[in-house]
């Protein structure tokens, strides 16, 4: 092996999912500087999802609202989120097409409540929605905002 060769691989940077995602959060900072980030927003987004990402999303956004009515609904890198009275995202979701992954996620920020310990989980993989994870989502969903 030649010691004055890397033997890293280059970064062939951001994929198209990626870099799209960039630019739907430089849209959504613009528009919550000019005040237009509404709720209608969010469901324009989650509209145009595939299934099964589109009914995942639908009743989250019904779990959350009915959990946290503190929380405002909000775009975040093109996907629903959620964010407290500062403007800062307490949780969110992200479909599985949006990077082609095999499953959706629903996740927490560093903002919400839900420190336990030294180590605890701030996403889920998402495949469905049956009561049982809707029960533990709003559970969680009321604790982040504690």
């Amino acid at each position: 092996m030649n010691p004055t060769k890397s033997t890293t691989k280059k970064s062939k940077g951001l994929t198209a999912e990626e870099r799209a995602a960039l630019k739907e959060r430089l849209k959504e900072e613009k528009a919550e500087r000019e005040g237009k980030a509404a709720e209608s927003d969010v469901l324009a987004k989650i509209a145009e999802m595939p299934e099964p990402d589109r009914s995942m999303a639908k009743r989250l956004h019904e779990i959350i609202k009915a959990s946290a009515p503190a929380l405002s609904p909000k775009t975040w890198y093109g996907m629903p989120a959620y964010a407290n009275k500062d403007g800062k995202v307490i949780c969110y979701f992200t479909a599985a097409a949006k990077f082609n992954s095999r499953y959706a996620t629903f996740g927490f920020n560093d903002d919400a409540n839900l420190d336990e310990g030294a180590m605890w989980p701030t996403s889920w993989a998402l495949t469905e929605l049956t009561p049982a994870e809707e029960a533990k989502i709003a559970a969680l969903v009321k604790k982040a905002v504690s």
